[in-house]
């Protein structure tokens, strides 16, 4: 039987053909010191679906952010995931193109990762994702910016060598409540019938920087508000709280002690008291005179007995 020449075999259906990798997009996936374990799992995670990704040890708190442009250019990468903890509870994310810019700041918020969510969906490692973006991105500048970088950064250059040549989820970003939610769903059936698979976060954007992790900025959030701030104002909403149940049981105590003082003095108590009469108070000018009381002297006991036997 003669063998079939190597094009006619790449031209088989079912046989995915091969190509020249020319895309050399490499993103760098790493983070501060001071993480927590589910920080930890979402750059696993991330490093999993991410096919182009390279890991690099942790950076430490001290060294200026400009450094991250040279482990960039040391681990041959042009994109950079850098995830910032600070005070062991906020997690904010750089999105960076290295080293020329641009680059954003994100608060990375209600974090769930593949182990957590236990989701029924799976896809095939290393398989290439579709990118899905809200149409807002498309209205107004500093998202469509956006959307070039995340289009940058999660696709997965096509021939990597590290890649499988199939599309089999769907990265999807959508716009609420002035905030980005990540989800990653699994392509099941040929209808488009979507199963999520996991992680999912939300980046609330503070800024975008003309340079790569730092610059002059191009956009500034309004509506962001710092952790600090929204739990200060949690605090304080607690306090009042705090202070309108004291105010309400003070009133409470307040009213019971005025209809105990109610009921103690009675109203018709003095009905059949009479008053008496008034005297004219006469004013003594002169000290009263000393009466002489005589005493009379009386008999013993025995002179007594002698007169009554008499």
């Amino acid at each position: 039987m003669d063998q079939q020449p190597s094009a006619d075999r790449e031209k088989l259906p079912g046989r995915p053909i091969s190509g020249k990798w020319t895309n050399k997009e490499r993103v760098l996936i790493f983070s501060s010191r001071g993480i927590n374990f589910r920080t930890r799992h979402l750059m696993q995670d991330l490093r999993t679906m991410m096919p182009h990704a390279k890991a690099d040890t942790k950076m430490d708190r001290k060294d200026k952010l400009f450094v991250i442009n040279e482990v960039c250019e040391i681990k041959n990468c042009n994109k950079c995931l850098y995830f910032e903890a600070k005070k062991k509870q906020d997690l904010y994310m750089w999105i960076s193109n290295s080293p020329h810019g641009p680059s954003a700041k994100f608060l990375v918020q209600n974090i769930h990762t593949l182990a957590e969510l236990k989701l029924t969906g799976n896809c095939l490692k290393g398989s290439r994702p579709l990118l899905s973006f809200d149409p807002k991105f498309d209205k107004e500048p500093h998202y469509a910016l956006l959307k070039e970088l995340f289009i940058q950064t999660f696709s997965t250059p096509r021939y990597h060598p590290k890649s499988q040549p199939f599309v089999d989820h769907v990265f999807t970003f959508t716009i609420a409540d002035n905030r980005i939610w990540f989800r990653n769903y699994q392509i099941i059936e040929e209808d488009g019938s979507l199963v999520e698979i996991g992680p999912r976060f939300v980046l609330n954007l503070m800024k975008i920087f003309q340079g790569s992790f730092g610059g002059p900025t191009l956009y500034e959030n309004p509506d962001f508000r710092s952790p600090n701030m929204h739990r200060r104002e949690m605090r304080l909403a607690a306090a009042a709280k705090v202070r309108e149940k004291q105010m309400v049981k003070e009133m409470q105590k307040g009213k019971k002690t005025s209809a105990k003082e109610d009921l103690e003095s009675d109203v018709t108590a003095d009905v059949f008291l009479t008053p008496a009469e008034e005297k004219p108070a006469d004013i003594q000018t002169e000290a009263p005179e000393t009466k002489v009381v005589k005493k009379k002297q009386k008999a013993f006991k025995r002179q007594r007995m002698q007169m009554a036997r008499r």
